[in-house]
Parts: structure tokens; sequence; C-alpha cells
């Protein structure tokens, strides 16, 4: 016979088990959700394309935030690539690294930076991606200066923004000594576009 002291524990914990699966169940369709939403306005498709990642590459996703568009580079570069996904904010990289975990994707590093400083190695990264992050450095232009020694050989900086922020990131690019290869606004409202530190 179940003492009614132990019954009633017994029941609080079924009762707790059950009810974390429809919590689980609701974080998780809020979680695609987003995915959706994010995938539909930013269009990582576009991005991956005009970036030209492929399996191998290392790449430097600056400012990642939670990873929405970060996993999408991590398939691509996969299985052989990498990523090294950064932000100045610790809180949101946790944040990353449970949605990696979701996605079974073990080829992601993530990195707290400061926020006016690339912190990245030297001679590393095939692609340096900041995407809708650059208008918030002090000084855009200082910032890709900086980040060009951590590029390897025929390596490349790309930027991805809102429209309105396309003159500002283009200007700070030249100004870095950036030379624009290729570019796209298939995504509306938005641009992207590829740097190289050398001349054509």
């Amino acid at each position: 016979m179940v003492r009614p002291a132990l019954f009633f524990l017994l029941l609080a914990a079924c009762d707790r088990e059950g009810s974390s699966a429809p919590r689980d169940k609701g974080k998780a369709i809020e979680h695609r959700d987003e995915e959706a939403q994010f995938d539909r306005e930013r269009r990582p498709d576009v991005v991956i394309a005009t970036l030209g990642l492929a399996p191998g590459d290392v790449v430097a996703d600056v400012g990642a935030g939670t990873g929405l568009l970060t996993v999408h580079v991590a398939r691509a570069v996969a299985p052989d690539g990498r990523v090294v996904a950064t932000d100045v904010d610790a809180t949101v990289l946790d944040l990353l690294e449970a949605r990696m975990d979701d996605a079974g994707l073990t080829n992601v590093q993530h990195r707290v930076v400061a926020p006016n400083a690339p912190g990245l190695e030297a001679a590393t990264y095939d692609v340096i991606l900041l995407a809708q992050v650059d208008h918030y450095f002090d000084d855009a232009a200082t910032w890709l200066r900086a980040a060009v020694p951590s590029l390897t050989p025929g390596g490349k900086i790309a930027l991805t923004n809102r429209v309105h922020h396309r003159a500002r990131g283009l200007a700070a690019a030249e100004a870095a000594g950036l030379h624009l290869i290729r570019e796209t606004m298939d995504i509306p409202g938005q641009y992207v576009a590829v740097f190289s530190p050398e001349s054509k």
C-alpha cells in the first residue's frame, strides 16, 4: 500500500513530467516559427549562394546572435569546414549553442569578443561575414581594416544588411581598402556585398 504522502509526491512528479512535454513542444513550435520567418525575410539561401560557400570553408560569422543564420552557414561548409560565431553577448551565444545542438551541428565554435575588435586569429578565414551588424561599429572602416589579416589568401569579407545601411557599409569597405567583387539585392529591402582586399 502506498502511504498518502508518498502517493501525492508521486502524483506531483507525474504531473510535472506530463506537463513538461506540452511546454517543450510549444517551445519547439515557437523555435521553428522563428526560423521559418527568418528564412522568409532574410533569405539565407541567397546569402550562402552569393558568398559562394563550399564544404571545407572556414567562416567567421560576426555578430552571430542566436545563430539563425549561423545554422545555414554551418551546413553549407560541413562536413569538413567550420564556423566561428562571435558576439559581444555571451547570453545569446548560449542560445546559439543550443540551436546548433538541436540541429545536430558540431562544426560551430562560439566566441565572445569586444564590441569594436574582430577577435579573430590571423590567416584563418575564407570568409568573414557581417550580417546586419556593421552599422553598430563606432568606426566600421577601422574594424574592417583590422579584420583583413585574419583572411586566408583569396579570402573575402561580406556585408549583408538593410538597404538603408548600404551606402555607409560600402563607404566603410572602400575606406578599409576593400574591393567590391560581387553584390546582390535579390533579398527585398536588403543587400549582400562581397569584398576582397585584393584588386581585380
